[in-house]
């Protein structure tokens, strides 16, 4: 076992990034199932600013339960240490990546320096990168998975009762992502690549090389030209913004074309029928099955992980901080010494 106690970043109370406090704290145990994890990196995804800040924008019947002291993080990258006795999938030793416990649980207890997780959470981290880049693929790309090629579960949407399905992707098809720039957009873009369709990426100005050295075929910046003005026709819209305004999306889909708002926003489903277009979601979970395709992809190149910026563990509230101000370019990530 590793010494009792370790770093770890805690919450003791809901409010901005100043709440978040680097302290000593207990070493966890794996329950069975389980393996402990020496944490290497940790990516930054939006529901740790949420939790930290208490959830004030989710409906209660919405708000998954948790209490405080917590510690925040999902998206690991690090070291199998031990494992339960009835795992078999991992030895200690074996690099791995993983979101841990999501939705079940809206924070794992990433920020820390071990972490326990379930085995079937997580996938061996490709070789081909290191594990900042690997830390900053869990929740993201798990989610681009989701919408875009097999949602790998029947647990249905909180926001809607209509089931998720993909629709398939090839030549034929061309995809509009909305804010591309970031973590899930990055991501969303290149997986449609890979699957053959044309992609329409929607971000400000300053990710128009970015985007377009990932594959972007056209790049329209948003501070400039509104999307829904000028581009018709797309069989596919990914909203990685999503929110109340995703349905100015809808005259820029085709009839019987789809609309992908990842944060669910207000529909009219009259409107949607009238038009012709399908709006639904899904909430990402954790799938180590589906991670290790997606490790497979990043090992081969197939697809990258960009880092917009990366913080040490203590400076947790400093990375808050840069996620506020927003226009992240990738992923933030925590190094764990």
């Amino acid at each position: 076992m590793p010494t009792h106690t370790m770093k770890a970043i805690r919450l003791h109370e809901f409010g901005g990034p100043e709440v978040l406090r680097h302290e000593e704290v207990p070493v966890p145990e794996p329950a069975p199932g389980e393996v402990l994890v020496r944490v290497h990196a940790v990516g930054l995804n939006p529901p740790d600013w949420y939790v930290r800040e208490g959830m004030p924008g989710v409906p209660p019947e919405f708000r998954p339960p948790f209490g405080l002291p917590l510690i925040p993080g999902t998206d690991i990258s690090g070291v199998v240490h031990s494992v339960a006795a009835d795992v078999h999938g991992f030895a200690p030793g074996d690099e791995v990546i993983g979101l841990l416990r999501f939705p079940v649980s809206p924070q794992a207890g990433a920020y820390a320096e071990y972490v326990t997780a379930p085995a079937a959470d997580l996938a061996r981290k490709p070789a081909a990168v290191d594990h900042v880049h690997a830390a900053g693929l869990p929740m993201s790309g798990l989610t681009a998975w989701q919408y875009l090629i097999e949602v790998g579960h029947g647990h249905p949407s909180p926001f809607q009762e209509a089931p998720h399905r993909p629709v398939p992707l090839d030549g034929r098809t061309t995809v509009l992502v909305n804010g591309a720039g970031g973590g899930v957009g990055h991501l969303a873009l290149q997986l449609a690549k890979w699957r053959g369709a044309r992609v329409i990426a929607v971000a400000s100005g300053a990710h128009e090389a970015f985007l377009r050295e990932l594959g972007a075929d056209e790049f329209i910046d948003y501070t400039k030209q509104r999307p829904e003005e000028v581009v018709r026709g797309v069989d596919l819209v990914l909203d990685a913004v999503g929110g109340p305004t995703s349905r100015r999306f809808l005259p820029t889909v085709r009839r019987g074309g789809a609309l992908y708002p990842v944060y669910f926003g207000e529909f009219d489903d009259e409107e949607n029928a009238r038009l012709g277009v399908t709006v639904t979601g899904t909430q990402v979970r954790s799938n180590g099955a589906q991670l290790a395709e997606l490790a497979r992809l990043l090992d081969a190149g197939t697809i990258r992980v960009a880092v917009d910026s990366t913080f040490p563990l203590a400076e947790a509230r400093a990375a808050h901080a840069r996620a506020a101000r927003g226009h992240i370019q990738g992923k933030i990530v925590l190094t764990v010494a």
